[in-house]
């Protein structure tokens, strides 16, 4: 496995509002074919879930028939023997594939997620689908981000 560079994948997560740069972990390989990138995601934030949900969206469900080949899942430590998910429940990309970087998955997140990332006032979208019976196509056009 070539030498993988994290910089630009932590340098974006450092810009998530509910992550930030105290929050990533740690990242690595098995120097073989399989890459990971582990970090914490602040519960108390107001956007924790719908950070969850738009990782999990990219990461693991993205098309139901080409899916990237990454996954995005929760690890913890046993919590009887801890604490709770406040201070140890992380989440982790992994990837199996040698020649899916993690500029390569940077760059799928950086064309999906709000943008710029760092804003909180992307992020605030709206869940509720009958509104978007109401909106034009040009408003729709909008809301889509370009796919590079």
């Amino acid at each position: 496995m070539a030498e993988l560079s994290f910089e630009r994948l932590y340098q974006f997560f450092s810009k998530v509002p509910s992550i930030q740069e105290s929050r990533i972990d740690a990242h690595g390989t098995d120097g073989k074919d399989a890459w990971w990138f582990k970090f914490q995601i602040d519960n108390e934030h107001p956007l924790a879930w719908q950070t969850v949900q738009e990782l999990g969206h990219v990461l693991n469900y993205l098309s139901t028939n080409e899916r990237l080949p990454t996954q995005f899942f929760p690890v913890s430590p046993p919590p009887y023997m801890n604490g709770g998910p406040k201070e140890f429940l992380a989440w982790v990309i992994q990837c199996n594939h040698p020649d899916f970087t993690p500029d390569i998955v940077c760059d799928w997140l950086e064309a999906r997620l709000p943008t710029p990332v760092e804003d909180e006032s992307q992020w605030n979208i709206s869940t509720n689908l009958t509104e978007l019976d109401q909106l034009t196509a040009k408003e729709l056009d909008e809301l889509i981000p370009p796919t590079h």
